[in-house]
């Protein structure tokens, strides 16, 4: 085994109680990590800078993915950096290593019309058609990811005031505001739920069972909803509502700090993706002068 590996559950732990990372993040972190040992063990040969930069060529050949050996690439550096500042190793072989540049992407979303449109036709049939109606018209009064609406409690929301305290990554706590349209599409559909499963207390979005839905199970609705509802065999997920609620904020004029907040980023340059798609003040443009513009 590469010496290094023997500090990884160390380090785990250290980007879980202190760092506060989610589960999700850790055990991506564990994977990327353990590849890197893995490839290291494997080949019988020392960790430095010229075979790190093997091992990244190798990584990208396979995945052809600039984003994914760049995560790859942050979360073993990460690992290294820790060894280094704790003194278990002489220096750090990945100083002078950067990661590919990733080329950014415009977040794909859903224009008002086609989000307006999709929410007013969610029927309201029954109790599981309620709940989908009241999910997803939160889900995008809110912008929450669907971690965090499928880990909803009654205690995290305060009706009179249409505010949601809100865990996010990193254990970060939010306050998020929600609309009255979506304050009483839940409050309906809690009524109904409380009826229905008693014993119920702790999770706001439930199965057909009464248990906690889970979010593949969000996924697997949205899409087959949306697409018998709006007859197009369009790909959407719930992200893409998240996406949409912060587009939708900017093209109207909130400040992008605002949205910064409400969407839990820790980083404005992560927020900052959005204003790639405030297209007023260009098709505004675009129409004025050019000669089919009109």
């Amino acid at each position: 085994m590469v010496e290094e590996g023997r500090y990884l559950d160390e380090y785990l732990d250290y980007i879980r109680d202190i760092k506060k990372f989610s589960d999700n993040t850790i055990k991506a972190y564990r994977q990327d990590i353990q590849q890197f040992i893995g490839y290291f063990e494997e080949h019988a040969i020392p960790v430095a800078k010229d075979t790190i930069r093997d091992f990244i060529v190798e990584i990208f050949y396979r995945t052809g993915q600039k984003s994914t050996v760049s995560r790859k690439i942050y979360a073993v550096k990460s690992y290294f950096t820790y060894m280094h500042r704790k003194g278990y190793i002489p220096k750090n072989p990945f100083d002078g290593i950067s990661s590919p540049k990733v080329d950014k992407k415009i977040p794909q979303i859903l224009t008002v019309k086609e989000m307006l449109t999709f929410l007013d036709r969610l029927p309201e049939r029954d109790l599981l058609e309620i709940r989908n109606k009241a999910m997803f018209e939160f889900l995008y009064a809110t912008g929450l990811r669907i971690s965090e609406l499928t880990n909803l409690k009654d205690s995290d929301i305060q009706f009179g005031e249409c505010l949601v305290r809100v865990l996010g990554k990193g254990k970060k706590e939010r306050i998020v505001p929600f609309n009255p349209k979506a304050r009483d599409l839940l409050l309906r559909y809690l009524q109904l739920t409380r009826k229905e499963f008693p014993h119920q207390q702790a999770y706001v979005f439930l199965n057909s069972r009464g248990g906690n839905i889970t979010e593949r199970s969000v996924e697997r609705i949205l899409q087959k909803v949306y697409n018998e509802l709006m007859d197009s065999p369009k790909h959407v997920y719930p992200h893409l509502f998240r996406h949409s609620f912060a587009s939708h904020l900017l093209q109207r004029g909130a400040n992008l700090r605002v949205i910064q907040e409400l969407l839990g980023h820790s980083n404005l340059a992560t927020t900052e993706k959005y204003t790639t798609l405030n297209y007023s003040d260009l098709l505004r443009v675009y129409q004025k002068f050019h000669p089919r513009g009109m």
